[in-house]
């Protein structure tokens, strides 16, 4: 299960069409979380900070703009593409999150602004993470709340299931939502060895031009969605998102949408 899914992400990242988009049209969400997850990871200036399946890059930008020393790691080769060209001052380094190329002890700080949910085993992710970081130092990451919490995500999912199919034939992969339990991230955490773990929530919201933005996004800037929405019977795809912008329609605004997508942070120190 394992190797599939991971191969159908490093395919989807892969794309260049799905990085522009993800990076054009959700930034201004995904960006909302950075501060406090830095604020949560003790990044200040002269840290040593991975920046952990770093996309564009913008959390390891906003750690050198607290006078970090930053490396951001991600396992699509477009990606660290994207993120040298926007923060040459950083280093960037295509690597797998399951198997950091660094010796141990050497971040004062991992980060990752959802990152985890795209790993195939992030129970291995949390292992080396606790390897490569120096006693006394902190992970910390991001994931969305649950469907019902975040609304894109339940109004996509909702439609499928009442109209499509979930059936799709994609590759199993980890829950997506299992870390916006507690419970759930606070066990995986500490038996990667880690301590004092802290779970909040983060209100956020995503604003959307026009509906036919919010289509484009969750057909073209992620993966997980855009595949199960690709493998719908085409008689039923307009149907599909009729039904997406009706179970948003009470987040419309004069201009446009604004759909609430809180996230979950997660931080925990290496005794």
């Amino acid at each position: 299960m394992s190797d599939a899914f991971r191969d159908f992400e490093h395919a989807g990242w892969a794309d260049p069409t799905v990085c522009a988009g993800y990076d054009d049209l959700l930034s201004g969400l995904t960006t909302q979380s950075i501060a406090p997850l830095l604020d949560a990871a003790h990044v200040t200036k002269g840290s040593v900070v991975l920046d952990a399946a770093c996309g564009a890059g913008y959390a390891a930008g906003a750690a050198l703009a607290r006078g970090a020393e930053v490396v951001g790691i991600d396992f699509s080769a477009e990606q660290v593409r994207l993120a040298a060209r926007r923060y040459p001052a950083a280093s960037f380094v295509e690597a797998d999150a399951g198997n950091l190329p660094f010796e141990a002890g050497h971040f004062d700080a991992i980060v990752s602004n959802y990152g985890v949910l795209h790993f195939p085993d992030p129970g291995q992710f949390f292992r080396e993470a606790f390897r490569v970081l120096k006693p006394g130092g902190r992970l910390a990451f991001t994931v969305w709340d649950m469907p019902q919490q975040a609304k894109l995500y339940g109004a996509v999912l909702g439609a499928v299931a009442s109209i499509g199919s979930q059936e799709t034939g994609l590759p199993a992969g980890p829950p997506m939502f299992q870390f916006a339990d507690a419970a759930t991230s606070e066990k995986a955490l500490a038996e990667a060895g880690f301590a004092d773990v802290a779970v909040t929530r983060l209100p956020q919201s995503w604003r959307a031009a026009s509906g036919e933005q919010i289509l484009l996004t969750v057909k073209t800037g992620t993966v997980r969605m855009r595949g199960t929405l690709q493998r719908q019977r085409t008689e039923v795809l307009d149907a599909i998102d009729d039904a997406i912008l009706d179970a948003l329609e009470p987040y419309r605004t004069e201009g446009g949408y604004e759909v609430p997508m809180p996230a979950v942070l997660a931080v925990a120190r290496k005794p």
